[in-house]
């Protein structure tokens, strides 16, 4: 059966591997989204990266010369923070993360301990690219004490030029499980929280929306989680020999978003 983009009304749209490499568009890229605005379809940048915020995303954008606004973009640090407000309100996290998410999650009044003067109310991981050993021991210890234990996301690696990638948060939720024996309740893709958070935000149900991405076990996934439409673009971090292998089926297969342009 062929498979149509053009009947949804919402484009998820992952971007490390799916929109950039890098510092780098992917050929298409930018025509694809603008044809998506011509055609007056709602965009919703969803990434796992939890070292931006919108704010960081939205420069980057503009950087590469694609316009978008402020309210388009959904990061597993904003719906983290959202997560942690409902289930632990003016909770202190001893965070393992940057400003960026630091940021997000004092916007919605949490508050951040890192250090041990204080016993904060639980941990959370997110990709921190200045993680030392000081707060990886302290960490374990209080997930061995038994508080709360989240992340961000499990995305094991972020897909690089030239096909190198650098270790993000899975790698480090198992090494914490290697100390720790526990895992994390995880918000990001594939986790259905992160997209019926979404779907809220903009009005708009399942059925209307397919999720756009380079990734098998987070962004083609959801079709799995959340029950919505994917499609894997094999621009990022799967080739075909991956998906092949892959419990996780997409809705469609494209070489890359430029390839969907002509279905829109």
């Amino acid at each position: 059966m062929h498979f149509d983009p053009k009947k949804f009304d919402l484009f998820f749209l992952d971007m490390d591997g799916t929109l950039y490499l890098g510092d780098k568009l992917i050929d298409g890229a930018l025509e694809f989204v603008n044809t998506l605005k011509s055609r007056n379809k709602k965009i919703v940048y969803l990434t796992n990266n939890s070292s931006k915020n919108r704010y960081s995303y939205l420069e980057k954008m503009k950087k590469l010369g694609i316009e978008a606004h402020i309210d388009e973009f959904f990061t597993s640090g904003e719906a983290t923070a959202i997560y942690l407000q409902k289930n632990h309100p003016k909770a202190k996290v001893y965070l393992l993360g940057l400003n960026p998410l630091k940021q997000d999650l004092e916007e919605k009044g949490l508050r951040i301990i890192n250090g041990t003067t204080e016993k904060p109310d639980l941990v959370l991981l997110g990709f921190d690219q200045e993680l030392n050993y000081k707060k990886i021991w302290e960490a374990c210890d209080w997930i061995g004490e038994g508080l709360p234990y989240y992340a961000t996301h499990g995305d094991f690696n972020c897909p690089l030029e030239g096909g190198k990638v650098m270790p993000d948060t899975g790698s480090m939720m198992l090494m914490i499980e290697g100390s720790t024996g526990k895992m994390p309740i995880v918000v990001g893709k594939p986790n259905r929280v992160i997209i019926d958070m979404a779907c809220e935000k903009h009005q708009v149900s399942l059925e209307q929306c397919v999720m756009i991405g380079d990734r098998l076990y987070t962004d083609i996934r959801l079709k799995e989680t959340a029950g919505i439409d994917t499609i894997l673009v094999l621009s990022g971090e799967t080739d075909l020999p991956m998906y092949e292998s892959s419990p996780y089926k997409a809705s469609a297969i494209y070489p890359s978003v430029k390839e969907i342009i002509a279905e829109l």
